[in-house]
């Protein structure tokens, strides 16, 4: 065990996801089982540079399980970015003797720590906590499974109508240049198609898809796309296949934000709270600048360099399902 670590800090960085707080519920109450004193850092790397530190206690992280969002609140610091910003957070945690820092957030997240630990031999330690799921190094990033369970709720509801009226939907989901959210979303909803980054799939193939729905007098269907398609948005793609389905009546929407909100479901409570536990865990046996996350449903540890560079890849036998579901 490292007994040089008797006080250690927690923030969330990045864009917000649902499962945070069950992960520093995890963080503070296991560090105080291990007679650690433990700090919540607020507004992220940007509060860190501004002192905004506090203590926590059991009591702190009561009825904060069920909740979304990050009570710590979250912010992204173009100060963190600079030496100089890097410099002014290092000296707040001199100053108040904080000996090593747990992160929850995504790339960017990880990547400031990886600077910032290179810089001054500070452990930190990484959770992944990102809806779009795509740090290399954990089958399942914190917020993912809520994200998607909103994005499918969503299109049920989208289904009626688009069934009562016989129109094409594209409707547009988070994910960055990911695909999972579209992918896990689409195959859970029935969609008739999904178009990702990763897809085989072409424009031409997807309109000459439809227009064979429509000869077998399928008369309305729902197109899943990520929002980082190469071709645009749902909005774009809606306008290419209107121009050859002129006769089709197209609507988009675009589900957004609601897929970062919302209470976590037990899948993300239960992910989140195992990987807070393991993140102390591994700061007192030593470990840092690394991500832990879970594959094949036990906790991993990935240098930061790796779940921030190494491609996460869409997995073909999932491609596949939805073209023969379709």
């Amino acid at each position: 065990m490292n007994t040089d670590i008797k006080r250690i800090g927690v923030l969330s960085s990045g864009g917000d996801s649902p499962g945070m707080n069950a992960a520093i519920r995890a963080v503070v109450r296991t560090a105080i089982f291990n007679q650690l004193e433990v700090f919540g850092i607020l507004n992220g790397y940007e509060g860190l540079i501004d002192g905004k530190i506090k203590r926590l206690e059991k009591g702190d992280v009561g009825n904060i399980i069920q909740r979304g969002g990050t009570i710590l609140k979250t912010a992204r610091s173009q100060r963190f970015m600079t030496k100089e910003g890097r410099k002014q957070a290092y000296e707040v945690l001199q100053a108040n003797a904080i000996d090593a820092c747990i992160v929850i957030g995504g790339n960017g997240s990880l990547s400031g720590a990886l600077a910032f630990a290179g810089e001054f031999d500070y452990p930190f330690i990484g959770l992944p906590g990102t809806i779009d799921n795509d740090l290399y190094g954990t089958d399942f990033s914190i917020g993912f499974d809520t994200a998607i369970n909103t994005a499918m709720d969503a299109i049920d509801k989208i289904r009626d109508t688009a069934d009562s009226h016989n129109r094409i939907f594209f409707v547009e989901v988070m994910g960055r240049y990911s695909g999972f959210i579209a992918l896990y979303t689409g195959i859970g909803s029935g969609a008739g198609n999904v178009l990702i980054a990763h897809e085989r799939e072409s424009i031409n193939d997807l309109i000459y898809n439809l227009k064979l729905a429509n000869e077998r007098d399928k008369l309305f269907s729902i197109i899943v796309v990520a929002e980082g398609h190469p071709l645009g948005g749902a909005t774009e793609i809606a306008k290419i296949v209107s121009k050859h389905l002129p006769n089709s009546e197209t609507k988009v929407t675009v589900i957004g934000h609601l897929q970062r909100g919302g209470s976590p479901t037990c899948m993300d409570r239960v992910l989140s709270s195992r990987l807070g536990y393991a993140a102390v865990e591994g700061l007192l046996q030593g470990r840092h600048t690394e991500m832990v996350g879970i594959i094949d449903n036990k906790i991993a540890f990935t240098p930061f360099y790796q779940a921030i560079n190494n491609e996460k890849k869409v997995e073909a036998e999932l491609l596949k399902l939805v073209e023969i579901l379709a």
